[in-house]
């Protein structure tokens, strides 16, 4: 199964290091980010595990849950987590779900079509508190995630769910929006309190209305 934008993230139960979970109930009202490894003891992924453990205030901050996946047993998650803590000097304080079936990986797409069948591809997919994908990506094993990009894209899309704009290239929070066009010019000032620009009649900037 495809899994595109705007569809529901299927729901699932599953062991973690953390416990039993139902992926529905843990996320609740929050953002998730769910995102996979293609095995333990791998050397990016345990710089990107160490990494989001590490911004686990600047998730918290977003309302942001984190989840991570690997296809091996929960002994072997424990025991790399401690080499996590180790190398990246700090402390893993999210669950790795255990996918020793491959259930929820294939469920997500996440086996590698061309290199392995057991291998996952490491994918990233951002889900809302309605529990739609808002976001996928996938990255070949040999790169590593950019984790503060993942936040931007967060900082995104929690900004235009609720405001009539959208993010320009290499927009950052705290840079102007564009405003959509679906909001007509006249209808311009009024809904856009703080000042707009025109540069083209489909190009129109305002100041980010949420800050």
């Amino acid at each position: 199964m495809e899994l595109k934008l705007g569809d529901i993230a299927p729901n699932f139960k599953a062991q973690t290091t953390l416990g039993e979970i139902d992926f529905h109930e843990y996320l609740g009202n929050s953002w998730g980010v769910f995102y996979s490894h293609p095995a333990d003891y791998t050397p990016v992924c345990t710089t990107e595990l160490g990494r989001t453990a590490q911004l686990k205030a600047e998730f918290d901050k977003r309302n942001v849950k984190v989840i991570a996946i690997s296809v091996d047993p929960i002994e072997s998650h424990h025991g790399w987590i401690k080499d996590i803590n180790e190398t990246q000097n700090t402390e893993v304080n999210f669950p790795i779900i255990a996918d020793p079936s491959k259930e929820i990986a294939n469920l997500y797409g996440m086996i590698h079509p061309n290199a392995s069948d057991t291998l996952t591809v490491r994918s990233v997919f951002v889900i809302a508190p309605d529990k739609k994908i808002k976001l996928t990506l996938t990255y070949p094993a040999s790169t590593g995630r950019n984790f503060y990009e993942i936040l931007r894209v967060i900082d995104s899309l929690q900004l235009t769910a609720n405001h009539s704009v959208a993010t320009p290239v290499d927009w950052k929070d705290g840079d102007d929006c564009i405003i959509v066009n679906s909001i007509p010019t006249e209808d311009v000032p009024a809904r856009f309190p703080k000042g707009h620009r025109i540069v083209k009649p489909y190009l129109r900037y305002t100041p980010q209305p949420n800050k």
